[in-house]
């Protein structure tokens, strides 16, 4: 991982829900050069336990001759608001308190999310936006962006997601909350509350980023005698451990609520009605075998979305796909890009 830049905006950032953060701070990476009209912008939106550094998370996409090519555009990714990499989020300090706020942070939504984006824009001098793109929850930042303010962003590419966050994640995200909360320490005001609960929830996170047949082809038994320690099992250990060495378990919480509340529709007069406003050219990409934001789901949106197109790239591994099928994207964005 490359360093990150860290920006403190001391005016406070009001939420959708009424509350205030007094001050926000916002680490983000950038890759390129802005040009002199400050519109050579690629701004992408990272996904749920990622972090600003688009080149590390995303390899063969973000850099000099790639598909998001930093020789000729100035790329931005910026952490996440609630998020534990540097921008504000449970383990920072509440200046009013001098503390960490931990369960005391007020829940935040997509929508601010992006106006913490708008923050950080202001501060770049960035004029325009070429593109804004995302997958999963970062998909859903780009599409709320582009509706919030539909003349800022040229081109949008959102990525196995959805206007709306469904009844089936939602119960996803509510059983994750359980495992964290079923570990007493997760209520304890320390950086390391709640770990047994997140190595759990990681868990089951993972069943809906995978499926049937993913596991079933990559954790498929040789010793047919055996009767325990079965690869799959330790799969789920080993990954549920893998996040608790890298993210906070307060973090993770309020994320899941985040995605919860995503609706572009929420005062708008519906889902519709906010998609007919999108004037930037749009991609919709679906994962054939995601069963978190299903292919159905993502394709419901583009009639919806004046000019958009579909895409559907065929995947074994399911709503991670987007981040691990990545010559078929480079193609469909590429694609894009000379039809659009």
């Amino acid at each position: 991982m490359t360093p990150s830049k860290t920006v403190k905006f001391s005016e406070p950032l009001s939420l959708e829900n009424g509350k205030v953060l007094p001050e926000i701070e916002i680490s983000y990476h950038t890759y390129g050069t802005l040009n002199p009209d400050r519109d050579n912008v690629i701004w992408i939106c990272h996904a749920f336990t990622a972090n600003s550094d688009a080149a590390d998370w995303w390899p063969g996409m973000v850099g000099p001759g790639l598909t998001f090519d930093s020789s000729k555009y100035f790329i931005v990714c910026a952490n996440i608001l609630g998020s534990c990499y540097g921008t504000t989020g449970p383990t920072s300090i509440n200046p009013l308190t001098g503390e960490p706020y931990f369960l005391d942070f007020p829940t935040v939504t997509i929508r601010d999310m992006v106006n913490a984006h708008e923050r950080l824009r202001a501060y770049l001098q960035i004029k325009s936006i070429h593109t804004v793109v995302g997958g999963s929850v970062g998909g859903q930042q780009a599409l709320e962006w582009c509706i919030m303010n539909p003349s800022l962003i040229q081109n949008l590419l959102i990525i196995a997601t959805s206007a709306v966050f469904s009844p089936w994640g939602i119960a996803i995200n509510e059983s994750q909350r359980l495992a964290l909360t079923a570990d007493p320490s997760f209520y304890e005001r320390k950086a390391d509350a709640g770990q047994n609960g997140l190595a759990a929830a990681r868990s089951i996170a993972l069943l809906s980023y995978r499926n049937q047949k993913t596991y079933n082809k990559t954790q498929a038994e040789t010793d047919i005698n055996k009767y325990d320690d079965f690869r799959a099992s330790s799969y789920q250990q080993y990954q549920g451990q893998k996040l608790v060495h890298r993210f906070n378990a307060h973090s993770y919480w309020y994320l899941t609520k985040a995605l919860d509340s995503h609706n572009v529709g929420r005062n708008r007069g519906g889902i519709e009605a906010a998609l007919a406003t999108v004037t930037a050219n749009t991609l919709y990409v679906a994962i054939s075998t995601d069963i978190l934001f299903t292919p159905e789901e993502v394709k419901s949106h583009v009639c919806h979305t004046p000019g958009a197109q579909y895409y559907e790239i065929d995947s074994l591994y399911g709503h991670d796909g987007f981040l691990l099928e990545n010559e078929k994207l480079d193609q469909v964005i590429k694609s894009f890009y000379q039809h659009k």
